[in-house]
């Protein structure tokens, strides 16, 4: 009979639920950060390509 209650009292525990919640949560944002960092990772790569190049033509004699 005490099996029975402490698998009642674990399926009304709702700790472990808002802990996974917020971790899904946090997983999500790194996800979204990650991605972000590198399009712009990418995109200012270019950039400064660019700006080495042209400052590369402009000191060339």
């Amino acid at each position: 009979m005490q099996v029975v209650q402490y698998f009642k009292d674990f399926l009304r525990e709702e700790d472990g639920v808002t802990a996974i919640e917020y971790g899904l949560i946090a997983a999500l944002i790194a996800v979204v950060i990650i991605g972000s960092l590198q399009l712009v990772g990418t995109n200012l790569d270019a950039v400064f390509n660019f700006i080495a190049g042209e400052l590369g033509g402009a000191l060339a004699p």
